[in-house]
């Protein structure tokens, strides 16, 4: 398959062994949801997709299945996703197996983000002294101006280790635009990187006037998950196109990975070369 045949939202990319793998939801004849996972040896050939994770009916999580995230974390792989089921609240949950191809099983609480918060789009930070944070969007479908917010793992990832954090709201970027109505902010999509200065940067996505999807860009200057973080005053990506991840490619070049545009069923993977600057700052090759 090429990547232009591929309808997928928020695709996460991940290398290892020369191996490409493209994480994707999807869902059957019968609207039954599942995870699956493309393998190329370049960025414009792939496998048919593989289920990688395929929910039992003990699981809780009904629909959604949004924005599957694979990490490699101690010698284990763990997928963060978002599902919701009649009477929960969205939320991400982990899921846990011993290759990137699964079969990924649920792993520890059965939700990472607050019960009685609507959340999405968790992510993976380890900081420089290993310990893990899970960083996610508290949706705006709840409390209009969404926010972005870290929480404290358990060193196996099963669990919160702590209290939620509260980073930032979407209202606070100034290039931020409200959606179906005034005062609804949209977070979403987050994704940290170190800078070299040493900075912690942060991608996230929302959306500009008519509705354009966007990529912006956060820094905490102290290197703390936790900030205080400075919100950029335009957009790094402006161009229909976001819930972005970075990653390097066999080449060595840096590239963003995020759908465009983000109107359905035209969504399509970009993977598109960048170069960093000192303070993590991102220009388009």
């Amino acid at each position: 398959m090429r990547t232009e045949e591929i309808r997928i939202r928020d695709p996460f990319v991940y290398l290892e062994n020369g191996t490409y793998y493209l994480y994707s939801n999807h869902y059957d004849e019968n609207g039954h949801g599942s995870i699956v996972a493309y393998t190329g040896s370049d960025l414009e050939n792939w496998s048919e997709p593989k289920t990688v994770f395929a929910p039992g009916p003990d699981f809780w999580g009904k629909t959604d299945f949004w924005a599957p995230e694979m990490h490699a974390y101690k010698g284990k792989y763990y997928l963060f996703a978002s599902f919701i089921a009649p009477g929960r609240n969205r939320a991400t949950a982990i899921l846990k197996a011993d290759s990137p191809l699964g079969p990924f099983t649920p792993w520890g609480e059965d939700q990472i983000t607050p019960r009685d918060w609507m959340c999405l789009d968790g992510t993976l930070y380890v900081d420089g002294d290993d310990h893990p944070y899970m960083v996610f969007c508290h949706e705006w479908v709840q409390i209009q101006n969404g926010a972005m917010c870290a929480v404290p793992l358990k060193d196996d990832l099963s669990g919160p280790a702590g209290e939620v954090h509260h980073l930032f709201f979407a209202g606070d970027a100034k290039w931020v635009s409200s959606v179906k109505g005034e005062g609804n902010f949209v977070t979403d999509g987050p994704f940290l990187y170190t800078a070299p200065n040493g900075s912690l940067c942060m991608l996230w996505s929302s959306f500009l006037p008519q509705g354009r999807y966007a990529v912006g860009r956060a820094v905490s200057a102290s290197g703390s998950v936790f900030g205080p973080w400075t919100l950029a005053g335009e957009p790094v990506y402006p161009n229909e196109g976001g819930h972005c991840m970075l990653f390097t490619g066999k080449d060595g070049l840096m590239r963003m990975s995020l759908h465009r545009p983000n109107a359905s069923p035209l969504e399509r993977a970009q993977f598109l070369p960048v170069r960093m600057d000192e303070e993590g700052g991102l220009t388009f090759l």
